[in-house]
């Protein structure tokens, strides 16, 4: 089991964004989680990359835990230090709108994390990077900045820095939100050639034909609880719970 999220509580003040919610993810899997917007599904994201802390639950990668509610003061308590710093490296995260340093080079939002934060040698490191650039289909892009790429580019880049880590499980959340119809498609093919080489991924999206065709299980959420969970035909052809019909009757019009 790669990750382990049990019985996970977040809230913002008196709002309860995720109400008991467990997710396990096993090594080789792509999960789809759908739903409405502010459904909880980036904050669940945001809290197994560790961006935000949990109220309540735990959290586990590779069986080593992260994150555990305390049997005596009831409060969560996280790994410290050089442990919790290993265990993040276990995770990636693909964002909506890429984030890449701006006054850097492709080839530089690539080697920057794994020089700096995993101390790997810059010449490894720009070996990894240019070989993940073209596999992206980028790798004249090395030389360039982010400006002067297209969003399906930028993106790509995205996904090219976060697997320059190496992490044993990669998050996306909704990445292909910013961008129109035709870059897309361009993502998407890159995230289906992830899923054929057997990556382990964890993917909030809207597009369903993409969750339907490459996932090996799907989530709805809906106001911070997993609505209906299962194999992807069964969800999408046959879901059992009214408003996953109701929620996926928008997208049959």
């Amino acid at each position: 089991m790669i990750l382990e999220m049990n019985h996970i509580r977040k809230h913002f003040g008196d709002l309860e964004v995720l109400k008991d919610i467990n997710l396990n993810v096993d090594s080789g899997e792509v999960v789809s989680i759908i739903g409405p917007s502010g459904s909880g599904k980036s904050t669940l994201l945001r809290c197994a990359t560790f961006l935000e802390t949990i109220n309540k639950g735990e959290i586990k990668y590779m069986g080593e835990p992260a994150a555990h509610t305390s049997s005596e003061t009831g409060k969560v308590v996280y790994a410290h230090g050089d442990e919790l710093k290993r265990i993040r490296s276990y995770c990636g995260l693909v964002f909506q709108q890429f984030h890449l340093f701006p006054h850097y080079s492709v080839l530089k939002n690539l080697t920057h994390p794994a020089i700096k934060v995993q101390k790997r040698d810059k010449a490894e490191a720009e070996e990894t990077a240019m070989k993940l650039l073209k596999k992206m289909g980028i790798e004249d892009k090395a030389s360039s900045y982010p400006f002067q790429l297209s969003g399906g580019q930028q993106q790509r880049v995205a996904i090219a820095r976060a697997l320059t880590l190496k992490p044993e499980i990669l998050f996306f959340d909704e990445p292909t939100s910013a961008l129109d119809p035709e870059l897309t498609g361009e993502v998407l093919k890159v995230i289906r050639q992830l899923a054929e080489e057997k990556m382990t991924m964890v993917v909030v999206t809207h597009e369903m034909p993409f969750a339907k065709a490459v996932s090996n299980r799907v989530l709805f959420m809906d106001g911070g609880v997993v609505v209906e969970e299962g194999d992807p035909q069964d969800v999408f052809n046959n879901p059992k719970e009214e408003r996953t019909r109701q929620f996926l009757r928008v997208f049959e019009r």
